[in-house]
This record gives C-alpha cells, sequence and structure tokens, in this order.
C-alpha cells in the first residue's frame, strides 16, 4: 500500500479510502443496496489487511448506522485506534452547520463510532443560513478540544471554500486540509474552478465516486445490479448526459482492454494521474477491496490520459446546493451523496 500526507494535516492516509455509503440497514426510503454489518465487518477487515487505513463515512449515511456499523466492526476486529483514520460530515441534520449543531452532532459520531475522536471531519454541504466565522470558529473549538484532528470540505461552489478558507486565515482558525469533491472521467466540472483553489491552499483532494456510480466499470450503460435498478439518486447524477459519456466509457474499455486488466483499474489510475490523493471507493464486499488496491500497480501515460479524456463535454452542476431561492439543480437529490 502506498500512503501520502493528507493535505498539510501530517496526517498519512492510504491511496485508497474506503467509503461508508455503502454501510447501514436498510431503510424503505433509502439506499436499498447497503450491506449488514457482518458484511461491512468482513469488508474492513480485508482492507485492513491491504494496509488501507482511510474510512470515510457521514451521520446521516443509512441513517447513522453506517457510522454504526463501522465502529462496531473495529471493535470486534481489535483493530488500534490509531492505525486507522476514520472521517465523517456533518450538514444534512438540524441546524444545518450552526454552532450547536455541529457541537450536538459530533457527539453522535463520535458515540456510533465508538471513538474519543475524529481524525477528519467534513462539512457535508456549504450552510447559507449560518454565517461563515460562526461555523469555523466552531468546527476550531472541535479541534482544539481534541474531538477532532482535521478538518474538510465537501460540495460547494469554490467561492464559498475560498471564503470560508480565508474567514479561518484571518482569525487564526483551523483551515480546511481535504476536499471531498465529485470528480470522475464522466464529471470533470471541479477541474475549473474548485482544484484549482484547492491547490492554492494545499489541500487534499479524495472524491467519491470515482467509478461513476458503476458506469466506469463496465462497457454498457446500465446493469442490472440492486443499486442500479433502484438507486434514483445514480440516475439523476449520470444519465443526463448518457449519449456523450458513453464515449468515454467506450474509450475505457478499449484502454482496459489494450493493458489487459478490469475497466474499474483505469477509472482509479486516471483519479492517481490526476493528483488525487485518495479516491473513496464503495465496496460491498472483501474482493472489492481487492480490486482497488490492485489498480495501483497500473500507471497511465501521458497518450492515455489524454485519449480518455478527449471526448469530455462540459456537464450541467450535480452536488453544490442552490442558493435558497434559486433554481435548484434539476433531479438532484443531495441529501443521499
Amino acid at each position: 500500500m502506498e500512503y501520502v500526507e493528507l493535505g498539510w494535516s501530517g496526517i498519512k492516509v492510504s491511496r485508497v479510502c474506503v467509503g461508508g455509503m455503502s454501510f447501514g440497514r436498510v431503510f424503505p426510503d433509502f439506499h436499498q443496496w447497503v450491506i449488514d454489518q457482518p458484511s461491512t465487518q468482513a469488508v474492513i477487515a480485508r482492507a485492513l489487511e491491504q494496509g488501507i487505513n482511510f474510512i470515510d463515512t457521514a451521520n446521516t449515511y443509512a441513517r447513522g448506522t453506517s457510522e454504526e456499523y463501522i465502529g462496531t466492526s473495529l471493535r470486534n476486529l481489535g483493530a488500534r485506534r490509531e492505525d486507522v483514520v476514520l472521517a465523517s460530515k456533518v450538514f444534512f441534520n438540524e441546524g444545518h452547520l450552526s454552532r450547536t449543531a455541529i457541537e450536538r452532532e459530533i457527539d453522535g459520531t463520535l458515540r456510533r463510532l465508538q471513538t474519543d475522536y475524529l481524525d477528519l471531519y467534513i462539512i457535508h454541504r456549504f450552510d447559507y443560513g449560518t454565517p461563515i466565522e460562526e461555523t469555523m470558529e466552531a468546527l476550531d473549538g472541535l479541534v482544539r478540544a481534541g474531538k477532532v484532528r482535521a478538518l474538510g470540505a465537501s460540495e460547494m461552489y469554490a467561492y464559498q471554500l475560498h471564503d470560508m478558507q480565508v474567514a479561518a486565515e484571518r482569525r487564526g482558525w483551523t483551515k480546511f486540509t481535504s476536499m471531498q469533491l465529485h470528480y470522475n472521467l464522466l464529471y470533470r466540472e471541479d477541474e475549473r474552478e474548485m482544484i484549482p483553489v484547492c491547490r492554492e491552499y494545499g489541500m487534499a483532494l479524495t472524491p467519491y465516486s470515482p467509478l461513476a456510480s458503476g458506469h466506469l466499470t463496465r462497457p454498457t450503460w446500465d446493469s442490472d445490479s440492486v443499486r442500479s435498478t433502484t438507486d434514483g439518486t445514480m440516475r439523476n447524477k449520470y444519465d443526463a448526459a448518457r449519449d456523450n459519456d458513453m464515449q468515454v466509457v467506450t474509450r475505457v474499455a478499449e484502454v482496459a482492454g489494450r493493458r489487459g486488466v478490469p475497466m474499474a483499474d483505469v477509472a482509479l489510475a486516471w483519479q492517481w494521474a490526476r493528483g488525487i490523493t485518495a479516491p473513496i471507493v464503495g465496496c460491498s464486499k472483501p474482493s472489492r477491496v481487492d480490486d482497488a488496491v490492485r489498480a495501483l500497480e497500473v500507471r497511465l501515460d501521458g497518450d492515455e490520459v489524454a485519449y480518455l479524456e478527449e471526448p469530455y463535454r462540459a456537464h450541467e452542476l450535480v452536488g453544490p446546493l442552490a442558493r435558497p431561492g434559486e433554481k435548484a439543480l434539476a433531479g438532484t437529490d443531495v441529501r443521499r451523496m
């Protein structure tokens, strides 16, 4: 396994991060493709065996049961706390990013994960209803109290990230050290502004959906998996640009064929070729962990990267929240990302 520093935090993370959205209890109106606690434990056990030390989740994934399953699994496996980098998120909760909400939600997250500190605490979205200074001061307070080691951000507009970093910088508060962005060969809009701002601040890039919800793992658009047939959020994120994006999928298949490797390996190798710190890979079984680790062996050259990227065309933004009262992103259920 390869390891790299998470931004400027001093925290060393594996080049692969296991995503916790695949873990948790099934609820009638939520993700139908999550796995139970024993299955979660099997995935985490394999990840630890493979040298993966980075696990990402959120307070709202499977209504908190993702955190519970991760915490129980690590306890059952006898994992040393200092050997695991745990990340979770706050926003899709009462009060969003208010001081009261942040201080309440971190305690719930720590309880569910069965730990007394979090390595990385991520704001899940930008909060238009809370002053930036209130949010950043509250987050800084968690770091000073020892409940959190480092701070991260996720889906927002680049100017919002810049404003929050400036607010923290001016007041001596803790800045964000990582950005969890929506980034893959089928969605590259953050190359325009977000990634340059992150580079300016020395932030790690930890994309979610690096395999575009499975679209970059097979030569056909649709599949008969439970997720493909039940996940409306996935369809809203990707189906609008299907015709153009199939050209990219075809090229991934071609490069994979020439290399003699699965398509997923090529899609992940492109991430590292683009300077990504650690893509967040959802794993529903231990073999998926092995697949992600194997992809580290693939090194794409410049011509291959250019060939994969060439068909891409600009997409509608998917992820950042619109300002209240303004037009929302069509068909985007941001609560499930």
